[in-house]
């Protein structure tokens, strides 16, 4: 594989991380929102309860 195909592919890769890791987001927030609970963040180097 040249390097110019592994540099488009590992970026083809993070960006389809990044929307995953958006969209699971969208639904964590949503189901906390359906049932009542908090989410926990990380947030200035700790780990915060934030209500939805």
């Amino acid at each position: 594989m040249k390097t110019t195909n592994r540099k488009k592919a590992t970026k083809a890769l993070s960006q389809s991380v990044g929307r995953a890791l958006r969209r699971a987001a969208k639904v964590a927030r949503k189901t906390a929102r359906m049932y009542g609970t908090p989410i926990y963040v990380w947030e200035n180097g700790k780990v915060v309860a934030k209500k939805p």
